[in-house]
């Protein structure tokens, strides 16, 4: 088992950052991909971002290349998304997940564990 917290979550304005975090606990060991995901009110969860646990591979969407950064400290078992020029399509629950097997996929059907969810809102 794998727990997963998210934080950082908050009510910022449009241009705003914000920094999650997500910690995990429990067989971290088995960790090789953490990701990103988030879902708005009536729609489809969607990837966000990847993070390799055992290189520096990264995987984005489209939406969020260039204003968004993952990125991880091992030792501390935690995992950052890091979010820059906020927009108000960007307002969602935003969750973490872990992967059991290499490779950054983009479905959520692809991982194994999940995180609560950090409710970010970015008001116009």
């Amino acid at each position: 088992q794998v727990h997963l917290v998210e934080s950082g979550g908050g009510l910022v304005q449009a241009g705003d950052s914000l920094r999650l975090s997500c910690k995990a606990s429990g067989r971290t060991l088995s960790t090789y991909v953490m990701g990103w995901f988030r879902q708005a009110p009536g729609k489809e969860r969607e990837f966000v971002a990847a993070i390799s646990w055992t290189d520096s591979d990264t995987a984005y969407t489209d939406a969020v290349k260039g204003r968004f950064t993952v990125s991880r400290n091992n030792a501390k078992n935690t995992v950052y998304l890091q979010m820059n020029s906020l927009k108000p399509d960007d307002t969602a629950v935003y969750y973490c997940a872990q992967r059991r097997f290499a490779g950054l996929k983009v479905r959520p059907n692809e991982y194994d564990y999940w995180g609560q969810g950090t409710q970010v809102t970015v008001s116009s």
